[in-house]
């Protein structure tokens, strides 16, 4: 059976797109730092027939987030399908007030986080010659929002990569991938919040998983 790698697991996103692929006959690796969430998840999971795993880390931690996918390997014996999409707090930066120091951290969630996950599992797609690299990020990577200059930045530079990545890589078998999500996937939101349901959301995933036409998809109202 193919396995999907997800990082920064979680009830909402992290869920659809496990359920999504799942029900497509994926296994499923979810990767976060809660071991008692990622019980849960897995535990939801199974209720649908889905063979999941946890295996904690945090993203921030380089070394403990390459630990998870070797074992998330191991217990699954590869990994067909890395998404990438680690959740963090929102921080309000005007691009004046940028800094190296509040820059860094969001560089470190986003971008190091993404090069390392994908390190750990990208020399053996190429193997294979066959995989899929799936990168979640914000509309703030497209067109900035001045009150997210720090997370607009790193997710920029991860959108950056990623369209790198995607141009170096598909004559390899390899297709990267963002999707850039610009609204609030949720069920409900507030009146004039733009909102999406997780589980529309997740079917971009796969669409994208599986026609492997285009390196960047922008959900928006």
């Amino acid at each position: 059976m193919p396995t999907i790698a997800t990082v920064g697991a979680g009830p909402g996103m992290g869920l659809s797109i496990a359920k999504v692929f799942g029900r497509h006959g994926f296994q499923v690796a979810l990767i976060a730092r809660s071991k008692d969430n990622l019980d849960a998840l897995v535990a939801q999971l199974a209720a649908e027939g889905i063979t999941a795993a946890g295996f904690p880390a945090d993203v921030s931690d380089l070394p403990a987030l390459t630990t998870a996918l070797a074992q998330a390997t191991d217990h699954f014996g590869g990994v067909d399908v890395l998404e990438y999409s680690p959740h963090g707090g929102l921080t309000m930066v005007n691009p004046p007030e940028v800094t190296v120091d509040n820059l860094q951290p969001a560089i470190q969630h986003l971008l190091y986080g993404a090069v390392t996950a994908t390190q750990a599992v990208l020399p053996a797609m190429l193997a294979a010659g066959a995989g899929t690299l799936l990168y979640t990020t914000g509309g703030g990577a497209i067109n900035p929002y001045p009150m997210l200059a720090t997370m607009n930045t790193a997710q920029a530079a991860l959108r950056n990569w990623v369209l790198n990545l995607h141009n170096t890589l598909a004559d390899q078998g390899i297709h990267a991938a963002t999707v850039a999500i610009n609204l609030l996937p949720s069920v409900a939101a507030p009146e004039g919040v733009p909102h999406a349901d997780p589980d529309d959301i997740a079917q971009i995933y796969w669409d994208l998983h599986t026609r492997r036409d285009r390196p960047e998809h922008l959900v928006t109202a």
